[in-house]
């Protein structure tokens, strides 16, 4: 008997979506992941093989930025054209130097990272009020538009952010001329027909460009950006194999099969997806078995301190309620306050500024191990002893 869908049977969407792929930039910026540039570069010829539209690369906040190598490489692989850097939004000064870095890394695309929710605002803003994020979203975007970026901004924990909040700060980001907002799901919380209504509050916006990008940590990563879509979002984010932080995100196999097989879609090409996975997951150093969701190894690993100092801002779920546990996990994006939490409770006392910087340095001859939290406290034992 056939399974094969007739044309009545198959669900239409509003607009085919178009799909960015964040693999580069969040999977990367995964606890312990790191991709070197020639993985970079494979993984992007692959995805624009595979008909994703924009391969979001890196992460800038300034001068010097960390991950110069991999907006580089993905550049000289797919062109500055089919990628989009992250910029972090934290004040008018910082918005302008890693504009300055932007320019001299040859983006053209750039997504800006801003909080919307009042716990995140006043976690990376200092502020909660909402007046002051629009104040600050306007100018960032225009400062972005005066030099000659495409701009998407974000609503970073967005998913969270109330009604009567979120929709006005968006209508000020595109009445100052963004080009695409994402809503991002960044602690995940909406159910499907949630997401519908969400989104559907931000497409009624004049002239918006609506993307979605949603966290898998309660498995609904696909089911969300699909509603999303049917609500009139124009894109989505995903990333290879689910890989990312907090649960991962919507996995781009997962996606573009569910695209095909429930609503028909057939401009991807599938064929690559199986090699994407492989040299993604090998190139994070995860092995191929990786899976998203709660209960893996990175559900409750971070790398940054805000993360381990502020888990409550970034988890849906404490890491217990599953039988999971929080922990540092990080190869060479060590920093003094990261050292702080490993050491906390542990009895070992060193200079932290001077054992960061020991540490770095030996991470960079023995070729970056993963460190986590014994590891940390067993190489301020060596150091103490040096």
């Amino acid at each position: 008997m056939s399974t094969q869908k007739t044309p009545e049977e198959i669900p239409a969407l509003p607009v085919p979506p178009h799909i960015s792929d964040a693999t580069l930039r969040d999977s990367a910026h995964m606890a312990g992941v790191e991709f070197g540039s020639r993985d970079a570069a494979a993984i992007a010829r692959l995805l624009v093989r595979t008909g994703v539209d924009l391969v979001e690369v890196g992460m800038v906040a300034g001068p010097g930025s960390k991950d110069a190598d991999l907006v580089l490489a993905t550049h000289e692989a797919v062109g500055p054209e089919r990628s989009m850097t992250l910029v972090v939004v934290r004040d008018r000064q910082q918005v302008s130097k890693a504009l300055d870095e932007a320019e001299r890394l040859g983006v053209r695309h750039i997504m800006y990272s801003i909080p919307t929710s009042e716990q995140h605002a006043k976690l990376k803003l200092g502020s909660p009020s909402a007046k002051f994020l629009q104040t600050l979203a306007r100018s960032a975007i225009t400062q972005a538009k005066e030099r000659g970026f495409h701009v998407t901004f974000s609503g970073e924990d967005g998913a969270r952010t109330p009604r009567e909040r979120l929709v006005p700060y968006v209508t000020a980001g595109f009445e100052a001329g963004a080009d695409r907002f994402r809503l991002a799901e960044t602690v995940a919380y909406l159910s499907p027909w949630q997401m519908e209504k969400v989104i559907a509050d931000l497409t009624a916006i004049d002239r918006s460009e609506i993307e979605i990008h949603s966290h898998n940590m309660l498995g609904m990563a696909v089911a969300n950006s699909l509603a999303a879509v049917r609500a009139g979002a124009q894109w989505i984010s995903a990333t290879v194999g689910g890989i990312g932080e907090r649960g991962g995100n919507a996995p781009l196999a997962e996606l573009l099969t569910s695209l095909r097989v429930v609503h028909g879609d057939t401009r991807f090409d599938l064929s690559h997806l199986t090699e994407l996975s492989r040299i993604a997951l090998t190139g994070a150093r995860l092995g191929e078995a990786f899976q998203s969701g709660p209960t893996t190894p990175q559900a409750f690993a971070y790398e940054l301190p805000g993360q381990l100092n502020h888990p409550e801002a970034y988890e849906t779920l404490p890491a217990e309620l599953v039988g999971n546990t929080r922990e540092l996990r990080v190869r060479s994006r060590l920093t003094p306050a990261l050292v702080t939490w490993a050491l906390d409770g542990s009895g070992v006392f060193v200079d932290v500024d001077a054992f960061t910087s020991w540490l770095v340095e030996r991470q960079g001859r023995d070729g970056a191990p993963l460190l986590d939290r014994d590891a940390i406290r067993k190489a301020a034992v060596d150091f103490q002893a040096a």
